[in-house]
């Protein structure tokens, strides 16, 4: 998970034409484009059939790349599983987003807010306090979604975990919302938020932990105890409302929540400080997954040795060595 981790670091996302993710998208638009409207009914089983499809299609790959990875010798299986894990979560393109914004701020404001779609569905017209707000709520609540849930998802149940959950929070991404895919999107709208609830309230918790590596945990606790209920989201303000705490400003969405100190309101340079939070942030996460992965026995790669046993083994011709606990 920290040679997977550091892979994103250093180069990024993949290419679209080679991105898992992607994939996943054209399949969705696929389905999406042959849903029944005008009946809620009819849309919602749609929408069921639709999640329940990719979410198999996803984890079936999952388990053939595990199996082909096992075939292949142990020195080649652990940098190759790092390559097929890094699809799964995007913490660089994370954080370079909310970078654009910030940087489109300095010279059109303009820009900035065209930059947001990247991050965040939200009216448009906002203005400068606004818009740092946006970048930086949805940096905090996609830490969750981008970094600790598939983490978690491959420690507890390796590659097809963790490629099911990123089917999950595309589709949510692609149709979980209200207007035209209200009834469709439901099904994965839901999954998606039971697939958070542990991983958004563990992130909360890092915040913490990095508030107060920073010298600001009470007010980051302090913020998650007081604003975690602000939304109907279950799992959002997990994340915003400790970073609010954490950077000392009021973060707000107009007409919905509002959390942090009112009396700071956010600047451009708050997206770099937050930008900062975000990366320290994803790195206890990877190091919480790591830990998990190791107390349930299922530490790093999750494949068995593919190397057989011969005389001197364990006596039994042909019998399988013991899994590796070896983290990517």
């Amino acid at each position: 998970m920290a040679g997977a981790l550091l892979l994103d670091a250093v180069t990024g996302e993949p290419p679209n034409r080679f991105h898992a993710v992607a994939w996943l998208g054209r399949l969705i638009s696929v389905v999406e484009r042959r849903r029944p409207t005008g009946d809620p009914a009819r849309e919602t089983v749609h929408g069921a059939g639709m999640t329940a499809a990719v979410v198999a299609t996803a984890a079936v790959t999952g388990v053939g790349v595990e199996r082909v990875l096992a075939r292949l010798p142990y020195v080649l299986r652990v940098p190759l599983t790092i390559l097929a894990l890094q699809p799964a979560f995007a913490l660089r393109g994370l954080v370079e987003a909310g970078e654009t914004v910030r940087d489109a701020l300095a010279d059109d404001p303009d820009e900035a807010r065209a930059e947001l779609i990247a991050l965040v569905s939200r009216d448009r017209g906002l203005d400068e306090p606004h818009i740092v707000s946006a970048a930086v709520e949805s940096l905090a609540e996609n830490i969750t979604d981008s970094v600790t849930s598939p983490l978690l998802a491959f420690a507890l149940g390796g590659l097809p975990a963790a490629y099911g959950y990123r089917a999950v929070n595309t589709l949510d991404a692609m149709v979980g919302y209200r207007g035209e895919y209200e009834y469709v999107g439901k099904p994965a709208a839901r999954l998606d938020d039971a697939a958070n609830y542990v991983p958004a309230r563990l992130t909360g918790l890092l915040l913490c932990a990095v508030g107060a590596l920073e010298g600001r945990g009470a007010a980051a606790w302090h913020w998650l105890r007081r604003g975690r209920r602000a939304s109907s989201s279950p799992n959002k303000m997990w994340t915003i409302a400790p970073m609010a705490g954490l950077l000392g400003v009021e973060l707000e969405k107009p007409g919905v929540y509002r959390v942090g100190p009112p009396e700071t309101e956010p600047t451009p340079d708050v997206i770099d400080r937050a930008v900062a939070v975000t990366w320290r942030t994803g790195a206890l996460a990877a190091a919480s997954a790591a830990l998990v992965g190791f107390l349930t026995g299922r530490a790093g790669l999750r494949i068995r040795r593919g190397r057989r046993c011969g005389p001197g083994g364990d006596g039994r011709a042909g019998a399988a060595a013991p899994r590796a606990q070896v983290s990517a």
